[in-house]
C-alpha cells in the first residue's frame, strides 16, 4: 500500500460550478495511483451518477451520502434529525480519517452544511486539527469561512462568469447530477 508522506488541506469554494467535481476528480486520480479515499457527501441524498463510478472503484473509493437539502427549498432551517445525522456522519468521518485506512478524505459540501447550520465552523476546525500528517483532506462548498481559508494549504475559488442555468437550463444527468 502506498502512503502519502505529507497530506495537505485543499479547499474548493465559490459560487461557480466545479467544486465537487474537482474533489471527485482528485480521488479518482488518487485511485489511479493506488491511494484509498473516502468521500462524505453532505446534503446529497440523491442518486448522483458519480456513485456508479465509486461502486466500480470500491477497492479504492468509499463513500457515504448524508443529509437532505429539501429544507433549503422550503426556506426553513434543517430539522434536529438532519443535524443529528450530520453530527453522526462527521464523527464517523473523523474515525475514518484517524484509522490509517484512507489516504485522501473529502468533506463534500461541508461549507454549505455550515451555512445552513447543520454543523459549525468550530466542529470543522476540530476535525481539521485532528488530521494526521499523511492524510490529504479536501473540503468543498460555497461560503467557506475565513478561518478555514487561513488553515488550508490550497484554496481555489470557483467563480461563475457565465452559466446556462441563467437561460433556464436545469441540471443535466451525467453532467451536473
Amino acid at each position: 500500500m502506498k502512503v502519502l508522506n505529507k497530506g495537505f488541506i485543499q479547499v474548493y469554494t465559490g459560487n461557480g460550478k466545479g467544486k465537487s467535481t474537482a474533489a471527485i476528480g482528485q480521488i479518482i486520480r488518487a485511485a489511479g495511483f493506488g491511494y484509498k479515499s473516502f468521500i462524505l457527501m453532505l446534503m446529497k441524498e440523491f442518486p448522483y451518477n458519480e456513485i456508479k463510478i465509486f461502486e466500480q472503484l470500491k477497492n479504492f473509493i468509499s463513500f457515504a451520502q448524508v443529509g437532505k437539502d429539501d429544507f433549503v427549498f422550503r426556506k426553513k432551517l434543517p430539522s434536529e434529525f438532519e443535524k443529528q445525522k450530520v453530527a453522526n456522519a462527521l464523527a464517523d468521518f473523523t474515525n475514518k480519517m484517524l484509522s490509517n485506512e484512507y489516504d485522501v478524505l473529502v468533506l463534500d459540501e461541508i461549507f454549505v452544511a455550515i451555512y445552513f447550520r447543520l454543523t459549525t465552523t468550530e466542529e470543522l476546525i476540530r476535525i481539521i486539527k485532528q488530521k494526521p500528517e499523511n492524510v490529504e483532506l479536501i473540503l468543498t462548498g460555497r461560503y467557506c469561512p475565513q478561518e478555514i481559508i487561513e488553515m488550508a494549504d490550497l484554496v481555489t475559488e470557483m467563480n461563475e462568469i457565465k452559466h446556462y442555468y441563467q437561460k433556464g437550463i436545469l441540471a443535466r444527468r451525467g453532467i451536473e447530477s
